[in-house]
């Protein structure tokens, strides 16, 4: 008996951490802006410094395996990796799931994406998944099927993907 209570609360951890769900519409509960030329926070001074902080949390963090609902070096899913790494080596504070991180920042057009942006993709129809913009198309993120690594925008799967960039430093 006790077996039949699992999915039940698979189900509600996955709602509750993770990479988010989308609400019920289906529709992300953000805007773009009329400007991409957002400054960058006075705690990340330049276009190299973001980049440099980025390839050091991926050499701290490369390899560590994705775990829905982890938050540490354990194990780590999507969102607590963008959480740690902005609040590690970047000073900012984001919220925990996907979904609530979805609406901080500016909205960014996938021309103006620049290092430090939140890129946001929709990877089943309930499910988003999200990384940090780097260089060239790359993106930092903690994959389900390879832990914390680098992945670009023109790969077919994440390109088929993609949903929206935010910009938040």
């Amino acid at each position: 008996m006790a077996t039949k209570q699992y999915p039940g609360i698979i189900i509600f951890l996955f709602l509750l951490t993770g990479c988010g769900v989308v609400p019920r519409d289906g529709t992300p509960q953000f805007q773009p802006s009329a400007s991409d030329n957002t400054p960058i926070a006075s705690s990340v001074s330049s276009f190299d410094r973001v980049v440099n902080q980025l390839h050091s949390a991926h050499r701290e963090w490369e390899g560590t395996p994705y775990r829905l609902g982890g938050t540490g070096m354990n194990g780590i899913d999507c969102s607590a990796f963008i959480q740690v790494v902005y609040r590690d080596f970047f000073g900012e504070d984001l919220p925990r799931n996907t979904r609530e991180q979805l609406g901080e920042g500016s909205g960014v057009r996938r021309g103006s994406i620049r290092p430090g942006d939140l890129i946001f993709f929709r990877t089943s129809r309930n499910v988003l998944h999200v990384g940090i913009a780097m260089e060239d198309g790359d993106f930092l993120h903690a994959s389900v099927s390879n832990g914390v690594m680098i992945s670009n925008l023109s790969e077919p799967y994440w390109a088929g993907k993609y949903l929206g960039t935010r910009r938040v430093l």
